[in-house]
């Protein structure tokens, strides 16, 4: 085969090798495009970046600054993977320029240093500003319609309901234990005060549907903390698992309860009933118990009426426990 034949098979080879990386460019791009539809990922689901969906106000926020927070930074990350690329592509060595030649030199660019210094200044206001607001609603401090006290302690927690007593004179509470998951009973559509505290090290209070958490110190007061904290409403009924988010000892995975948001009817009727005597027991209305008598009295309650929590089950605190952990209802199936 001469030189000519073999030159213009390869000239021609060029036209096929572009043809096929544009193909395969086309095909990436087809594929980034249609992940969220072949998924099951919704649109929603893809546009809050991995968030779950928030039920207050304050967590509306937080997502909002959460996603144009990620937004701004994939901008940030395109055009700076573009002038990469760019700079990969159209800068190359030339293969007809000498060995030891040296690139033409923009050093001492007086304009392009003021851009590369101008618009991340303004990019990291921007987020500041945005950053204490949202942060400066999160914790504000007002009147709320009501106030429910949270006690952390290893490994369980404690929700009470000052103002509200009991036949004997106490405080309704809700007592957590390593056989029960402490449901926190809360209305809709009200605001509510929140006071943490800790029995002994430090947790975390935690709700993702809240879209944050709150450290929980022992002794706020004499550590700088600010124990006090305030949701504007929830916006929804549910059930709603919360954890501590703080390693706090052996027990801490198990360390979960959960949030039960009524409407304001059946929780009015609930906290009702946890100032009564169950007549079947002889003593106050538990907080199940409760659920199960607003359930009877409103059969349309349905699983928000449970006794037990759905959202999550006690862990078996045996060390010497070595079988898989299930939910009762697979553990009993």
């Amino acid at each position: 085969m001469g030189r000519a034949q073999r030159d213009g098979r390869r000239g021609t080879a060029h036209p096929r090798g572009g043809l096929g990386a544009r193909r395969a460019l086309k095909i990436a791009a087809l594929a980034v495009l249609s992940m969220p539809f072949l998924t099951a990922c919704g649109i929603e689901d893809v546009l809050r970046f991995g968030f779950p969906e928030g039920v207050t106000p304050q967590a509306e926020q937080i997502r909002h600054l959460w996603i144009g927070s990620v937004v701004a930074a994939l901008v940030v990350g395109v055009v700076t993977w573009g002038a990469m690329f760019w700079a990969v592509i159209f800068h190359r060595k030339k293969k007809e320029e000498a060995a030891d030649a040296i690139p033409r030199q923009t050093q001492y660019n007086l304009p392009l240093e003021l851009v590369f210094t101008v618009i991340p200044t303004i990019i990291v206001a921007v987020l500041f500003g945005f950053t204490v607001l949202v942060q400066n609603y999160a914790d504000k401090d007002e009147a709320t319609d009501m106030t429910v006290d949270i006690a952390a302690k290893q490994w369980n927690w404690d929700f009470s309901y000052p103002g509200h007593t009991t036949p004997d004179g106490k405080d309704v509470v809700t007592i957590g234990t390593s056989d029960t998951i402490p449901i926190l009973v809360l209305p809709t559509e009200r605001s509510i005060t929140f006071n943490q505290y800790s029995n002994d090290v430090i947790h975390s209070f935690y709700v993702p549907e809240f879209l944050f958490k709150r450290d929980v110190f022992p002794l706020p007061d004499k550590n700088d903390q600010d124990p006090t904290w305030v949701i504007d409403r929830i916006d929804r009924e549910g059930a709603f698992v919360g954890r501590c988010a703080e390693l706090c000892g052996a027990y801490h995975a198990m360390m979960n309860f959960e949030v039960r948001a009524l409407s304001p009817v059946r929780f009015d009727r609930w906290l009702e009933l946890r100032t009564q005597v169950n007549p079947a027991t002889g003593a106050p209305y538990t907080a199940g118990e409760a659920l199960a008598a607003v359930g009877r009295e409103d059969p349309t309650c349905g699983e928000l009426c449970a006794p037990l929590a759905t959202t999550t089950y006690p862990f078996p605190t045996d060390r010497t426990y070595r079988s898989a952990q299930l939910p009762p209802s697979a553990a009993g199936s």
